[in-house]
């Protein structure tokens, strides 16, 4: 059958692994590689390696600490030892040795079926991706430049620090690029700072981008006046945070989910000719049992990384009326979403990682849209985020790009930047509400050119 599809709409959140938000649909799903309660998995503690913890249920909605992520964390934590276990646990446990034992639980934890109502109500009645893997075995910002570009350019690390935050030139070509050679609409809708700003490409476009409100009116409107290709950044900072980025309570991120859904599901014409993408950028240090395979690397960018092998497996939804309720085996990583789009509008190329990919493309094969999907899902209530906490180093790195966008890109005005410069030595709020600023800035400036 023909792709009947007209717009993609992916929403990416943050920092959770398959089996800790999704292992608990086996129960629905039989043949999804997911948590077995009658077989639970277990890692050793460190040093203590006699001290095992499981794979039980009941994961909280906030983890104090947030787990590490980075390349020689994930490294360590998809190692294998003579024993047959990963070292998740044991990397965390080095990673934050003050930490709650009780954290450590939810280090292999994970969430009830139904403890996430508006994941697990779309994942009964869409397509679950049970092989869906993270780029690289490392943190946020590289996984999130493939999901935008196919490649990192050989970077895997995270920036540190307000100031000096060893910012890389990211000046690869873009899915959006591709989209606008070839006069396809596209958007980027943000809460507060958007991390794809980071990719030089990106800051050519700056009436593409829209705050997140935006998105919910324009999704109201006509379909033919709705971006062909959106990508969603959801709130990374301050008491909005919805990214789902420990410690951040995860309903904020299921509220995200019930408003993006209801919004295209309740128009009509949009909806039907709508693709939803619902992943997670990494698993963010959290369990999960399925290990990496291989992989080829995107470019000849290989010193620091052979980029030989995926990142761990993380929560994938496909969600549309020309979907039936399933799983899906296939093998994907964040790359599939550029070999879906180059492959459907006819863009050019993105590198070595995504023109292998696998697509996702052929699970569009029904005649007839469904007339049997939900037609709008209830908004939880969760509790207020935490606002007495120290940024994350993926808050901290967007902070000291923020800092760099002012001050190279933005060209503010020196009253300004000191300011804003002290207000980063201030608290969470202030941070928080200056990181967004900033991004207020430049793209205000930036339309105006």
């Amino acid at each position: 059958m023909p792709d009947l599809i007209e717009h993609v709409v992916v929403l990416m959140f943050e920092n959770n692994s398959f089996d800790r938000m999704l292992g608990c649909m086996k129960a629905v799903y039989p043949a999804l590689e997911g948590v077995d309660r009658d077989s639970t998995l277990e890692n050793p503690d460190f040093p203590d390696e006699s001290h095992r913890f499981a794979q039980l249920q009941d994961a909280a909605y906030s983890v104090s600490t947030d787990p590490g992520h980075e390349l020689d964390d994930v490294l360590r934590q998809i190692h294998i030892d003579r024993n047959g276990f990963t070292g998740f646990v044991a990397d965390f446990a080095q990673h934050a040795p003050k930490a709650p034992e009780s954290d450590r639980y939810e280090i292999m934890a994970y969430f009830t079926l139904d403890s996430l109502p508006v994941l697990h109500t779309l994942a009964r009645n869409y397509i679950i991706c049970d092989h869906w893997f993270s780029s690289v075995p490392g943190p946020t910002w590289p996984n999130r430049f493939f999901v935008h570009s196919g490649t990192s350019l050989g970077h895997v690390d995270m920036p540190n620090g307000f100031f000096h935050p060893g910012i890389h030139l990211y000046d690869q070509p873009t899915v959006y690029q591709r989209l606008s050679e070839q006069d396809i609409s596209w958007g980027i809708y943000y809460g507060d700072f958007p991390q794809s700003l980071l990719l030089i490409e990106q800051l050519k476009h700056p009436t593409n981008y829209h705050h997140l409100d935006d998105f919910f009116l324009h999704a109201g409107g006509a379909a033919q006046d709705f971006p062909r290709y959106v990508f969603v950044e959801p709130y990374y900072f301050g008491a909005k945070q919805n990214d789902q980025h420990p410690p951040t309570d995860v309903r904020h991120g299921e509220t995200l989910l019930a408003q993006v859904y209801n919004a295209l599901r309740g128009n009509e014409d949009l909806w039907r000719s709508t693709l939803l993408v619902v992943v997670y950028d990494e698993h963010g240090g959290f369990f999960d049992h399925v290990v990496p395979p291989a992989a080829i690397p995107p470019d000849g960018h290989t010193i620091h990384f052979g980029f030989d092998r995926l990142g761990v497996r993380v929560p994938a939804l496909l969600i549309s009326p020309w979907l039936d309720p399933g799983v899906l085996n296939t093998q994907f990583d964040h790359t599939s979403l550029l070999q879906y789009a180059t492959r459907k509008w006819g863009l050019g190329p993105l590198g070595d990682r995504v023109a292998q990919a696998s697509s996702f493309g052929d699970a569009l094969r029904r005649s007839t849209p469904r007339d049997n999907c939900p037609a709008g899902l209830a908004v939880p209530d969760a509790v207020p985020n935490p606002m007495d906490v120290e940024l994350n180093a993926h808050q901290a790195a967007l902070a000291g790009f923020s800092h760099h966008l002012e001050v190279n890109i933005t060209k503010a005005d020196s009253v300004t930047v000191v300011q804003n410069s002290r207000a980063m030595a201030g608290t969470y709020a202030d941070q928080s509400q200056t990181v967004a600023k900033r991004a207020q800035q430049f793209l205000g400036q930036a339309s105006q050119r």
